[in-house]
């Protein structure tokens, strides 16, 4: 009997299986599709190849700036997809690796629960103390008609296209939407968003999302809001997109139509009912040590909801095995960091304005532009600002990043909040110059006024 069956080889899964090798326990891991999961193989890395694609037309187009003349340029995306291709292969490759290194048995095949401690992969029986489920999401698809038709792609199959579509329509203004939209609209596809909500990014904080609008404007991006969409149409070789918006009803030509409509837990096959796990809204329930209504089954990452990112879900797995052998382990979930590859990069970790006040917390707030940063004015990327939110007592509960490099940035503004740091314990850290984290410095000595590279705040009459 193995110590541990971990049923699914996402950021989720092998994290937690290498994790309990180096915690002695006697592992397999059951992967029916590739190891890396979503991530590596349909999501974080693929799209961020191709983000990095499209910042380097994004960086041609504005050669001009840098006295650089360029004559004409062409895109090729077949070329384009081999890169990417060969990235997740090496990638895949390396997570193999470290299983092997570790010790943990690989079974490739689609495995189901028979009972708490036996899981059926390809016919046989696997008998485990523990058995994790880290089985990840699958996009979800709006239930309308013409959803099916060819053309009606979700992002799984936006990874594989090898040519542009002229014409591109994303359902959808969430971060995979506008990640996809800004891609593609450096490639040069005519892009138009629509999003059902009032605002895009609507769990974001209000003045990044604005931001973000008015930036997706100046891509050429078309942006629909408090729109739905009622039915897909094909006509010839065009896709009719019927939209019921704010200002009446439209339909958008495309000759292409992205779901960006969510994901939605990966429980098919499993028999979770079978074994009797509970599940709400089809995510499986857990307690606060990631285990499951059944003895002995635990379960992490997208399957069990929450924050849909694949360092969230490493982290779940690191620690649901750390407490199977008994060390006193917690993910901190208010110190979450998302970040998201847009035209330019946001990234956020803790708590927004509209957060702050819907809970009742006096906060303060302080602000940086990147346009008197001088490092990001060098780069030519002094769009964005840095936004910190502290409470009344000057815990630092939130920061917003909107600008160049923001999801390397982040990380600074993580560890501020995930160890609830007071304003007066970030001063006096030295920033180096010219460097862009002296904006996020500069953003935390404004929270009381005291910006140097800031005209003093006009006083209140």
């Amino acid at each position: 009997m193995r110590d541990l069956v971990v049923i699914g080889g996402g950021p989720g899964g092998y994290v937690a299986a290498i994790r309990a090798a180096q915690l002695g326990m006697n592992v397999a891991l059951v992967e029916k599709d590739e190891v890396g999961g979503t991530c590596l193989n349909r999501g974080c890395i693929p799209t961020k190849a191709y983000f990095q694609n499209a910042k380097a037309v994004w960086t041609i187009k504005k050669a001009e700036d840098f006295n650089i003349e360029v004559g004409s340029f062409s895109f090729n995306m077949q070329k384009a997809k081999e890169r990417k291709d060969s990235i997740v292969r090496n990638l895949v490759s390396g997570v193999k690796q470290l299983l092997e290194a570790n010790k943990v048995e690989l079974i490739k095949g689609e495995a189901s629960l028979s009972s708490s401690d036996t899981v059926i992969v390809n016919d046989e029986e696997i008998k485990a103390k523990n058995i994790l489920i880290a089985t990840g999401s699958v996009p979800a698809r709006l239930n309308i008609e013409g959803a099916d038709l060819e053309g009606v792609i979700t992002s799984d199959e936006a990874l594989e296209l090898t040519e542009i579509p002229s014409r591109f329509t994303i359902i959808g203004g969430g971060v995979i939407g506008l990640e996809f939209a800004c891609i593609f609209s450096a490639f040069g596809s005519k892009v138009t968003v629509i999003e059902y909500m009032p605002n895009i990014l609507p769990t974001l904080d209000k003045e990044i999302s604005k931001r973000t609008g008015v930036f997706l404007k100046k891509q050429n991006i078309d942006v629909y809001t408090n729109a739905a969409v009622t039915k897909i149409e094909k006509e010839d070789k065009n896709l009719l997109v019927y939209v019921q918006g704010k200002k009446g009803d439209i339909i958008i030509e495309s000759d292409m139509v992205l779901m960006s409509t969510g994901r939605k837990p990966c429980t098919e096959g499993l028999n979770l009912d079978k074994v009797g796990i509970e599940t709400e809204r089809d995510f499986i329930k857990v307690d606060e040590n990631y285990q499951t209504s059944v003895k002995g089954i635990y379960a992490i990452g997208d399957v069990i909801g929450g924050q849909m990112l694949a360092h969230k879900a490493s982290e779940e797995g690191i620690v649901a095995v750390e407490k199977m052998v008994g060390i006193n382990a917690s993910v901190h979930y208010h110190a979450v960091p998302g970040c998201i590859f847009t035209f330019p990069e946001i990234a956020t970790v803790g708590i927004s304005e509209e957060e702050a006040a819907a809970q009742g917390i006096s906060y303060k707030v302080g602000k940086f532009q990147f346009a008197a940063n001088g490092k990001a004015m060098t780069m030519g990327e002094a769009e964005g600002l840095v936004k910190v939110i502290a409470d009344e007592n000057d815990v630092i509960i939130g920061l917003h990043i909107i600008g160049p490099h923001a999801s390397d940035l982040i990380l600074e503004g993580t560890m501020m909040v995930k160890n609830r740091m007071k304003v007066k314990e970030v001063i006096g850290t030295i920033h180096p110059h010219p460097t862009l984290g002296e904006a996020i410095m500069e953003a935390v000595l404004d929270i009381n006024g005291e910006a140097i590279h800031l005209a003093p705040r006009k006083s209140k009459k």
